[in-house]
């Protein structure tokens, strides 16, 4: 385990240029934002679609490092519960460590949808916004009036906090549960589980987002026969295209980089709960213990005992 947090140091030890990587891709995007609302010409346009292309590919790179990090971070806080908690072994035939598995496993794929669909959510209040604008403000539409950006950046503050507390309960509250009811040996099995799950889909998902987001632009720019051939700018390809980029975006900045946070804080959580249990167990026992503890309001099972 002491190997494996050196080679996570070590892959945080390329923070700067990870930062640079990811820094790339929404600087060419905003470039392109500024260029399209200040109507520029569209060979200016171009150029930074061109750059933003280039820029999901680097986002999609620098977000594999990062999953990578948090996955060996993950890792040495596992050994370090499994060291804290006192099992030996962690056999996957035992029924309840089976279980552990299964729930960890699903948790990066509920926590996934949950954040899309909160993403989903919000998008159509934005739309729901701008089409009230176009209708109530007079000029909006010909540009001789200025719109209303407060309500539309108060729609989207407002959604990032409170769409992300269900998210967030999910991670906080599943090892409390799991803990509570099943034990120790459930809990290492839903910390592997995610663990194991979670990286792959964030793996997947940073990859296929910035896929389609190319995909688009690669149908849109015309830059080859190939995709000359599948049409211009509304085509069945092209809004094909756009559906895929409407799902991927999401994906690759949403759904992605926040699984990095699911396995890393569940990690942190149980390190933290079991370390709570070794300290009451200290505290207020002098002699060889071995039951259940109670925490707060919550009693976890203690498979060793203490002097």
């Amino acid at each position: 385990m002491y190997g494996i947090a050196v080679a996570a140091l070590g892959m945080l030890s390329t923070i700067a240029t990870g930062l640079a990587i990811d820094a790339y891709g929404p600087i060419s995007d905003n470039a392109g934002g500024i260029a399209e609302m200040a109507g520029m010409s569209h060979h200016i346009r171009e150029r930074t679609d061109a750059l933003d292309a280039a820029g999901n590919t680097t986002a999609a790179i620098g977000k594999g490092f990062a999953i990578g990090s948090a996955a060996l971070v993950s890792l040495a806080l596992f050994g370090a519960f499994v060291s804290r908690a006192a099992i030996s072994t962690v056999d996957v035939l035992t029924p309840k460590v089976f279980i552990g598995l299964i729930v960890g496993a699903m948790l990066p794929y509920w926590f996934s949808a949950m954040t899309m669909k909160s993403v989903g959510s919000a998008a159509l209040k934005m739309v729901e916004e701008v089409r009230r604008q176009f209708n109530t403000i007079p000029g909006l539409m010909e540009g001789r009036a200025k719109p209303d950006y407060a309500t539309c950046v108060k729609i989207s503050t407002d959604a990032s906090i409170k769409e992300m507390i269900p998210p967030g309960a999910l991670v906080m509250l599943t090892p409390l549960i799991v803990g509570t009811f099943f034990g120790v040996e459930t809990l290492a099995g839903v910390l592997a589980g995610a663990l194991v799950s979670g990286v792959q889909i964030a793996i997947s998902a940073s990859n296929t987002g910035g896929a389609w987001d190319n995909a688009k632009k690669y149908i849109e720019a015309g830059a080859s026969e190939h995709a000359r051939t599948l049409g211009p700018k509304g085509s069945d390809p092209h809004k094909a295209a756009v559906i895929g980029d409407t799902v991927g975006d999401p994906l690759k900045d949403t759904s992605g980089p926040s699984l990095n946070i699911l396995i890393k804080l569940m990690a942190v959580e149980l390190i933290s709960m079991i370390t709570e249990i070794w300290v009451r167990l200290i505290t207020e026992n002098d002699h060889c213990y071995r039951g259940r503890v109670k925490v707060g309001y919550l009693t976890f099972p203690v498979l060793e005992q203490l002097a």
